[in-house]
Order: structure tokens, then sequence, then C-alpha cells
């Protein structure tokens, strides 16, 4: 007979709570400023940046700051006090959202929001190491479920919250937000988490490890992110991927001489470790295409509205929010291994569905306000729905066991830097693979354009700047008079850009089925603690 499960102590639900506000409200900026950036750029006045530029350095500043600090957070959380560190993340966070929701001209936001990104990077490695060192057995890995499942939670609603603040106050409640939670997050980190480090560590800080980590994460975020957007026509590209590799590989030799080194070489000897992070780097660089390319698709191509791409992938979100703590609990049961092959298995064949979808598909034309078109067309149930549904609880069983076999991989004590690392290649993998992907679609979308509009030379740089891949221009949308010419070039434009879609859904496939593979064959699952081991880990 199973014995009832032990409740949370006071301490452990709040530590809980200040985890998941912290690292949720970091992903929440990541998506719901989104929403925010076309009437920033209407209202806020800029004297040094364009529009699209001061667009684009709001939303990757951020993301930017966050992924190339992120090792250097973590080992600062294991080194100085995971609840000290926390404490001053979620005080910068507190204040940057304030200066952000405040903020004067365009120049000012990105200033702001490059420090928020600084204050950002110390809450996610911070939120899971205070979850390890707070949770055992069974109960960690349902706390990590927990963790997830809020995470994607706000990654979710993040837009769509955002949406609503934006239209009915302003786009400076998509910062001002943050205020509250971030109150309850203090209040909560002060009264209730305990303070841990790794009491092993002596001697100095490593800054100079700390320097070459940011240069390997930062040059090469920085570089994929800046080459795509420039069509890689631009050498800057090409010269900060060269430092980002540069430093990539002289990051192990120099962990190997330093007495104290940033990451101990001494983390990859643990197999689980190095496993998880092979198949992150694979599996969140197919998310990223998928979450990327899915939207663009659906929106650009078929025709659906903002709202109906929002709406059309929302079962597929709910599978995670409602499911991720169940699996993280058996995960800590029985072992992460099968959940982890199992889930990107799953997300791999949901992938390989959107190869059937065809560019007839009809749109779904969602509006509020009109009744009539909250109903999906019947061709979303075939196309869309059952690859929604597969990729969405593919993902709710790999989310929680993989955080569980990476958490349970490497000691208490390095916690904190071993949770960056794992950060970081879930940024890095899907900012190369991104760019990767961009550069065989763009070369799909082109060849296929060219075959069948051969009077559109795709050399031609006024053809390239009008018809882009998955951003059909159409004329003849709506009932208005159309030549067949313009009504040909915008059937051409379709079909090509759905080739090119079905292209970029077959790449992440691949990614996900290596994926799958690599944890199925890579994973080992630790064996199961004994009752007195179990009262001694919790003690």
């Amino acid at each position: 007979m199973r014995e009832p499960q032990a409740l949370m102590t006071a301490r452990q639900r709040w530590t809980l709570i200040a985890a998941i506000l912290g690292s949720g409200i970091v992903f929440l900026d990541s998506t719901v400023v989104n929403v925010a950036l076309p009437k920033i750029g209407r209202e806020l006045p800029s004297s040094l940046f364009g529009v699209l530029e001061g667009q684009s350095y709001i939303y990757n500043g951020y993301l930017l700051t966050v992924s190339a600090l992120l090792i250097l957070a973590g080992a600062l959380n294991d080194f100085y006090g995971r609840k000290r560190m926390f404490t001053l993340g979620l005080a910068g966070f507190l204040v940057t959202s304030l200066l952000c929701g405040l903020a004067p001209n365009m120049e000012l936001l990105v200033l702001f929001r490059v420090l928020q990104g600084v204050a950002g990077a110390l809450l996610v490695p911070g939120s899971l190491a205070l979850l390890t060192v707070t949770f055992t057995g069974e109960a960690q890995g349902r706390a990590f479920g927990l963790w997830a499942a809020a995470s994607a939670a706000t990654t979710i609603l993040g837009p769509f919250v955002g949406g609503i603040l934006v239209d009915s106050i302003s786009w400076r409640a998509a910062f001002l937000i943050n205020v509250p939670l971030l109150i309850v997050a203090l209040w909560a980190t002060a009264t209730h988490v305990q303070e841990s480090r790794d009491e092993d560590a002596s001697g100095r800080f490593d800054w100079l490890g700390a320097l070459v980590v940011a240069l390997a994460v930062g040059g090469l975020s920085f570089g994929a992110i800046y080459g795509q957007q420039r069509e890689w026509k631009d050498p800057l590209g090409f010269v900060m991927l060269g430092i980002g590799a540069v430093a990539t590989i002289a990051l192990p030799i120099l962990m190997t001489r330093r007495a104290d080194p940033l990451i101990p070489p001494e983390l990859f000897g643990s197999r689980n470790f190095t496993v998880t992070n092979i198949s992150t780097f694979l599996i969140y660089g197919a998310l990223y295409v998928l979450g990327y390319f899915i939207t663009l698709f659906v929106q650009g191509t078929v025709g659906f509205t903002a709202a109906a791409a929002g709406l059309a992938f929302l079962p597929s979100g709910l599978f995670l929010v409602v499911l991720s703590s169940r699996f993280g609990a058996l995960a800590g049961k029985y072992g992460p291994k099968a959940f982890m092959a199992i889930g990107p298995a799953l997300m791999c064949i949901g992938t390989l569905w959107y190869l059937r979808v065809p560019a007839t598909t009809s749109p779904w034309l969602f509006a509020f306000g009109d009744p009539g078109s909250y109903l999906p067309p019947a061709s979303w149930f075939i196309d869309f729905l059952p690859a929604s549904l597969l990729f969405g609880f593919g993902l709710s069983i790999m989310v929680a066991p993989l955080t569980t076999a990476l958490m349970t991989s490497v000691p208490a004590k390095n916690s904190g830097v071993a949770s960056a690392i794992n950060n970081a290649i879930s940024r890095v993998g899907p900012q190369l693979a991104g760019a990767v992907i961009f550069i065989a679609i763009t070369t799909s979308f082109y060849a296929g354009l060219h075959d069948r509009a051969p009077q559109l030379d795709p050399n031609n740089p006024e053809v390239r700047k009008t018809y882009a891949p998955l951003n059909v221009v159409d004329p003849c949308r709506g009932n208005v008079p159309c030549p067949q010419s313009a009504a040909a070039v915008a059937q051409a434009q379709r079909e090509a850009s759905t080739d090119a879609f079905h292209l970029a859904m077959l790449i992440s496939a691949g990614l996900l089925a290596a994926g799958a593979a690599v944890n199925g064959l890579g994973i080992k699952n630790r064996p199961a603690p004994q009752p007195a081991e179990a009262q001694r880990a919790a003690a």
C-alpha cells in the first residue's frame, strides 16, 4: 500500500513560490514586451535609433544580456550564496522594471532593458538551485514540474496578458506589472528561503573565466541574431561568431588550468550532465525554430489573425501547464530516462504532421467582438490540432524530467552553475539553429518562387525586399478586383512559403529525433534511494 505523500512545509512552499515568481518574471519579460513594441515605436522619441532598430535592441538587448551572463550568475550563486544573489536579482529586476516603465525615450529604455537582463540572469539559475537544495526525491521532481509548468504558463499567457495591458492601459504597464509580483517574491525570499552555497569554495572568484564565458555565449548569440537580421551581408555577424567560437574553444583549456575555475571540469565527468546538455542543445534548437516559424507561417502565409495564432496552439501549452508536475514527480520516482526519450519522440511525430499542411489550408480569422469568427475552420482540426496535441503532450513529458536529470547529476554545491550552463545552452542552441535554418528556408523560398514566377529574379534586391519567406504579399485578399497576374504571383509566394515551412519542420523534426536518441542511449537512471537514505537526505 502506497504511503501518503508528505505535505510541503511552509519553508518549502514559499521557497517554491519565490523560485517560480523569480524565474517566471524573467520568462514573462521575454514575451510580454513583444506585443508592446509597436506602441513603443510609435510613442517613444529617439534621436539615436530608427524605430525598427530601437525595437530590435529593446527585445534582443534583454535576451543577449541574460544569455551572456547566465553562467557567471550561476557561479556567483554558488560562491557568494544563493539566497543573497537571488535577492539581489529580485531587487535589481524590480528597480529596472520601474525604470523601463517610466523611460522617457528609446535610448534610455534600451539601456534599462540591458540592465534588466543583468538582474534576470541572476534569477533563472538561482531559482533552480534553491529548489535543488530545498527538495529531495519525488518531491523534488514535483517541484521541478511545477516550476516548468509555471514557466510555460508565463510564456504562453505573456503575449495575451501583455496585449490586454497595452490596449487597455499603456505599453508601460507591460513593465510595471512586474512590481507587485517582485515584492511578493522578495518577501517570501527574505522570510522563508534558507541561505546555501558551495561550502568547498575557497580562494578568489574566477573573473577571467567569467569574461571568457561571456565572450563565448554572448559572441555566439549576438553573431547569430545579428547575422540573421542582416541576411549575413554584414561581416560583423561573422566576426562575433568567430569571437564566440574562439572563446568556446579556449574555455575548457582555461578551466583545467585554473585553481578555482568558474566551471569545474569535473561537472562534465557526470554522464547525465553531459548528455542532458547535448540533448538540450538539440531539442531547444528545434523549439525555437518551431515557435518562430509556425507563428510566422500561420499569420504571414495562411492568413490567421494574431489572436487566432495565439489561440490555435493553446492546447499544446495547456498540456505543459497541467501535466508537467505529474511527469516531474514520476521522473523523481522512477528515473528520467524513459520520459526524456519518449517526450522528444512524440514532439518529433507532431512536428512531422505539419508536413502535410497544404498551401490551400483555410485561415482562422478570429476577432474579438465577432462571435461568428470564434470557431476555427474545419481544416484547423485536421491540419493543426493533431500536431499541436502531440507536440504539447511530448513536451509535457520531457521538460520536468530533463530538469530532474540535470539537477540530480551534479553535487548540490554546484547546482547554481549547473543550471546556468544548461540555461545558456538552451539559449545559444536556438540562435545557432535558427541562423542555419533561416539560410535553408530562404534559399528554398527564393528557388521555389523563381520556379513558379520566373519573372521574379531572386538576385534582384527589390524582389528580395518585397517578397520575404513566409510573408505573402497578397493584393487579392478581401473583396477587391485582382488582376490574374497578381493572383498568380500571390499563389506562387504561398506555395514557395509552404515548401520553405515544410523544410523548417523537417529539420526541426530531425533535431528532436536526435535529442530523443541521445537521451534514450545516454541517460542513466540513478538507483532509487532506500528509506534510510531518503531520511538522511531530507535531514
